[in-house]
């Protein structure tokens, strides 16, 4: 059973940092490239990060680029987005999301229908 679970959400200040992580479990997380998305109140879902499966390409959405930086540890199974400089726009519930890696280009990282398996969310405030 394939599963997601992220971690890591929390208030923080701007200018401040988080470091959300994406724990996978039921499959072998080398084959399948792992995205972030994010949906703040009363906005559509929109992609944030994206690593792939095979060669560890990433993408970044303009809004968060310089900024974040995603990563991943196979043996550990679990994804990281290391987030820097967050300002109070990056306010929003996040999900990580998964597809079996041949899947994923760059025209097609930032598509909610991509994706497969979704977690539940974690939540991130940044707020003073």
């Amino acid at each position: 059973q394939v599963q997601l679970v992220e971690s890591g959400g929390g208030l923080v200040q701007p200018g401040g940092s988080l470091r959300l992580s994406c724990a996978a479990s039921g499959f072998t997380l080398d084959y399948y490239a792992i995205g972030w998305f994010r949906q703040a109140p009363g906005k559509e879902r929109e992609g944030v990060s994206c690593i792939s499966s095979s060669d560890g390409s990433t993408y970044y959405a303009e809004s968060v680029k310089g900024r974040f930086t995603i990563s991943r540890d196979n043996a550990k199974k679990t994804v990281y987005l290391q987030m820097n400089s967050l300002k109070p726009e990056d306010t929003a519930i996040y999900y990580c999301a998964t597809v079996w890696g041949p899947v994923v280009a760059g025209g097609n990282w930032f598509l909610a229908d991509t994706y497969d398996y979704w977690g539940q969310g974690t939540q991130v405030i940044v707020s003073s």
